[in-house]
């Protein structure tokens, strides 16, 4: 395993930007408004070949001010019991807190090595105001500026050289998951169930969390990648710039996922933001399952959960190939069955069949139902082939690609879909002409 360093101090530090800096991505939210960061962020970082897990905690304030604050503190603490080396990050431009003072006491206990940096300080001339630490029982601070990189080099050389090494061990393929939904459906509560320990901040106020945050774990021998995204309201609603950034990154999740769990709250029913979420995912060709989240709020009927399933696939044809279940995260109702059900999706969704077979497929779909014509020629299909995987895409040469009608390649596609068992996956099928044929044009 990577070694993994945890990035703490007090709210606007700059941990966020030095973080984004050091892992070289914009992967957590940067803002001059204290308190952008909620929950940790963990991404892989390399100095002089060196690899290492960084993450990113939330600002660590004092005081029992609301609940929230308490979460993050929490989160913080765990953060540092996981964490192989601490950096203690200070700011040099506003000067010594009470609320260093507090986090220093912390880490006095902790036996692994903590690394005390302070940021905003911008050159050699700015360096004078590092004696105001020193009161703190620092022994050696860190002049950086996490926004121009001044004094970032020297201390990540000595950071690598104090943390243990990278172990290897044999690489197994990780599934990426992504849970995605309207505000407050209880995304993070269901990882938090999954993973069995508080690793997201959870609360009743819709928009809690803003970043879009990996965790890693392991079932069933499986290792998984889940990312919890923040809540995806509609563009009309959506004002203020954080938030904006958190729907992108909610977004983009689902480029670097393979299967997407879309969260529905059972007790409010399908609403239409419900259906634009699955659409997203559905653009973004990831394998799907609907999870029908807090059916234990649900007054039972005989036909409730058909009735719902049924309404589910009438709004969202296009994906009426990906599976339903009824879940409650806070209960753990049905929450063991997912993984099963994401390992048969995930089959599914890197499943590649031979060219034969393909062919086969095809020539008995198109001798039992003939294409329409096209200005009185016959559309000709020549042969096909598989592409890619994750979802499975075909190739198929035709005479004439830009004439198949859409309602004949569904039909193709639902063919492919069951000669291949592919029945919970999304399938591409991409129309093209042949070489030779356009020579023969030509």
């Amino acid at each position: 395993m990577k070694p993994v360093v945890a990035i703490v101090g007090r709210p606007n530090v700059g941990k966020s930007t030095f973080f984004n800096r050091v892992t070289r991505t914009k992967d957590a939210i940067v803002d001059n408004f204290p308190g952008v960061t909620r929950d940790s962020i963990y991404r892989d970082a390399v100095w002089n070949d060196v690899e290492f897990t960084l993450v990113d905690t939330g600002g660590f304030a004092g005081g029992d001010e609301d609940d929230m604050t308490s979460k993050v503190r929490f989160q913080v603490r765990q953060s540092i019991d996981d964490a192989d080396a601490i950096i203690m990050m200070l700011d040099g431009k506003g000067g010594v807190s009470p609320f260093d003072s507090d986090i220093i006491k912390l880490l006095r206990s902790v036996k692994k090595p903590v690394f005390y940096v302070v940021n905003k300080i911008d050159g050699d001339e700015k360096e004078i105001n590092l004696y105001d630490f020193y009161s703190l029982g620092i022994e050696k601070p860190y002049p950086v500026s996490s926004e121009h990189g001044y004094g970032v080099p020297d201390f990540l050389d000595d950071l690598v050289n104090t943390i243990p090494s990278h172990v290897q061990g044999e690489t197994q393929e990780i599934t990426k998951i992504a849970v995605i939904g309207r505000p407050n459906t209880g995304k993070s509560s269901l990882i938090n169930r999954i993973l069995g320990k508080d690793r997201h901040i959870v609360s009743d106020i819709p928009g809690t969390t803003r970043d879009a945050v990996d965790s890693l774990c392991e079932i069933k021998g499986n290792p998984y990648l889940i990312i919890d995204t923040a809540g995806i309201r509609r563009k009309s609603r959506v004002s203020k710039k954080i938030e904006k950034f958190s729907v992108i990154k909610a977004l983009k999740s689902l480029d670097r996922c393979d299967v997407a769990l879309i969260i529905i709250d059972a007790s409010e029913g399908i609403t239409e933001q419900d259906i634009s979420i699955a659409g997203y995912a559905y653009e973004r060709g990831c394998g799907c399952i609907f999870l029908l989240n807090k059916w234990d709020t649900v007054e039972k009927g005989d036909k409730t959960k058909k009735k719902f399933i049924d309404q589910l696939r009438y709004d969202a044809k296009f994906l009426s190939f990906a599976p339903v279940m009824a879940i409650s995260a806070k209960t753990g109702l049905g929450v063991a069955k997912i993984f099963n059900l994401v390992e048969e999706v995930y089959g599914q969704y890197r499943f590649r069949i031979g060219t034969g077979e393909l062919n086969r497929v095809l020539e008995s779909a198109i001798s039992k139902t003939e294409p329409s014509l096209y200005k009185g020629r016959r559309l000709k299909f020549y042969y096909a082939t598989q592409v890619s995987v994750k979802p499975p895409t075909f190739l198929c040469f035709v005479n004439y690609p830009d004439s198949v009608h859409f309602s004949y390649k569904r039909y193709l596609i639902n063919q492919i879909r069951a000669g291949a068992g592919l029945d919970k996956t999304p399938v591409q099928l991409i129309f093209r002409k042949r070489e030779g044929d356009r020579h023969k044009k030509k």
